[in-house]
C-alpha cells in the first residue's frame, strides 16, 4: 500500500472514493448527500496552503483511503489540525487508517504542530478504538449531535497531543 499526499489529478477517484465512504453510515454526509464535484476537489487540492494537507491510502491504482488535515488561519489555533478520515469498505481493519493517520502525524510533527483532533459517531467502535490505539483521548460528547436512520446519536470529541 503507498500512502501518499493527493494531488489534484486525484479528484476525481477521491470523490468517487468519499461518496463510497459515507454508505457507511458513520460520516457527516448522509449517502448521496453529497454534492462535491470533481472539478471542485481539484480546485481545492490546488489551491490548499501548507497549513492542510489530504493524504491517500493507493493499492493497485485505486484509492482505497484517505485523511483530510485542516489546519487554521486563525492564530491561537494555528497549533492544530481537524482531520477527517475515511477507509473503503474492503480495506477496514486491514491497517489502512493506521497507516493514513501515522502520515498525518508525523507530517503534523514537521510542522511543528501541537495537536490533532476530530469527532467519531460515537457508536462507530471500530474508529475509536483505532483512534484510541494511536493514542488519541476522548475530550468530551456532543449529545444528540447528528440524526441518523430515525435516532439522535451523539458524537464524540477526540484529540491527540504531540
Amino acid at each position: 500500500m503507498l500512502i501518499r499526499k493527493a494531488v489534484p489529478n486525484d479528484a476525481e477517484k477521491l470523490v468517487f472514493l468519499m461518496k463510497h465512504v459515507e454508505e457507511s453510515n458513520v460520516m457527516l454526509f448522509e449517502p448521496g448527500e453529497r454534492n462535491t464535484t470533481s472539478q471542485q476537489l481539484n480546485r481545492r487540492l490546488t489551491t490548499m496552503n501548507d497549513s492542510s494537507i489530504v493524504f491517500t491510502a493507493e493499492e493497485h491504482n485505486e484509492l482505497v483511503g484517505y485523511v483530510f488535515a485542516i489546519g487554521e488561519e486563525i492564530k491561537r489555533k494555528q497549533h492544530s489540525v481537524y482531520i477527517v478520515i475515511g477507509v473503503h469498505q474492503a480495506n477496514r481493519g486491514k491497517g489502512t487508517g493506521t497507516q493514513l493517520l501515522r502520515a498525518v502525524e508525523k507530517w503534523a510533527i514537521e510542522k511543528a504542530l501541537r495537536r490533532i483532533e476530530l469527532t467519531v459517531v460515537a457508536h462507530n467502535t471500530l474508529a475509536i478504538a483505532l483512534y484510541e490505539k494511536l493514542g488519541f483521548s476522548l475530550e468530551g460528547v456532543k449529545r444528540d449531535s447528528l440524526y441518523i436512520e430515525g435516532k439522535y446519536v451523539d458524537e464524540l470529541y477526540m484529540s491527540k497531543l504531540l
